[in-house]
């Protein structure tokens, strides 16, 4: 049925929820036996859908949605951002056990409002959501998650990044993209990406790619990385401003101070990402 929630979606509409079961709590932690009853599952069921969907039990992943997370984080796992390092990326980085590639449009092409260009799309499941996946033929370009802000927002945003381009809705090309970056069985597939941003956008996006999974950096970082330390501001723009969520991960940016900051697609997906990459990069060793 087209409006059956695949688990992934289904996975994640639960993590949403507790997450905001927690909140109400203040923060603290739950029994398993209350949370599952609270959610309208057996502790048994909800104990294998969190172990499925990230990798540990529910009681261990508790301690990754909890409110400090960012700032634990920041304490213990900032990546220090080197200037020649993010300068001279090859276009290729380890993300989340995917290998990327990509390339950018030239600022002419970009200029161009995306004219001539055939961008497909389609709505998928993810581990966070429903997300708008988008590509070029030379590869993806666009990636959203609507369950904070719907879908007409989500692709009204999109299209109106590149108003000229011409977009096909094909569900069968996306899906086939898609399945290299969500699924596990994959194992190491290479994804292209096709960058469509103004020059010092891609700057920030590539310093983005060099934050490893289950770290993070301060938008500060991220602003000396790309050779211009007083453009805070400016980073945090272009960082909102990121096309490809997730895959060039903007999620992975915080405020000094351990904030979140923003996030385009909302605060709850963000903090779910940092959750599910901390508890899986624990859990792996």
């Amino acid at each position: 049925m087209a409006n059956e929630i695949s688990p992934e979606g289904y996975h994640y509409k639960l993590i949403a929820r507790a997450l905001e079961l927690i909140d109400a709590e203040g923060g603290t932690s739950m029994t398993l036996d209350r949370l599952a009853g609270k959610l309208s599952l057996s502790p048994a069921h909800f104990q294998r859908v969190f172990s499925r969907w990230v990798g540990v039990s529910p009681k261990r992943y508790q301690q990754y949605l909890q409110v400090d997370l960012a700032r634990q984080l920041l304490a213990e796992r900032q990546t220090v951002l080197q200037t020649a390092d993010a300068a001279g990326l090859s276009g290729g980085g380890r993300l989340h056990d995917l290998f990327l590639r990509w390339e950018a449009m030239s600022p002419g092409e970009y200029a161009l409002a995306g004219e001539g260009l055939t961008i497909r799309y389609a709505w998928i499941d993810t581990p966070f959501g429903e997300a708008l996946v988008m590509a070029t033929d030379r590869g993806i370009c666009g990636m959203a998650f609507a369950d904070e802000t719907g879908r007409d927002a989500a692709f009204a945003d999109m299209t109106a990044r590149w108003p000229k381009a011409m977009y096909v809705d094909d569900p069968t090309a996306m899906n086939a993209v898609a399945g290299k970056v969500f699924d596990p069985s994959e194992g190491n597939p290479t994804a292209q990406l096709h960058l469509i941003g103004a020059p010092f956008q891609i700057k920030v996006w590539e310093a983005l790619l060099s934050i490893p999974s289950g770290t993070v950096a301060t938008y500060s970082d991220i602003a000396a990385a790309v050779g211009n330390p007083r453009a805070v501001r400016a980073v945090g723009t272009a960082v909102g401003r990121n096309p490809v969520s997730w895959l060039i991960p903007c999620h992975r940016a915080l405020r000094k101070t351990g904030g979140l900051g923003g996030y385009h697609w909302g605060l709850p997906v963000k903090r779910a990402m940092l959750a599910w990459e901390a508890a899986r990069k624990d859990a792996q060793g």
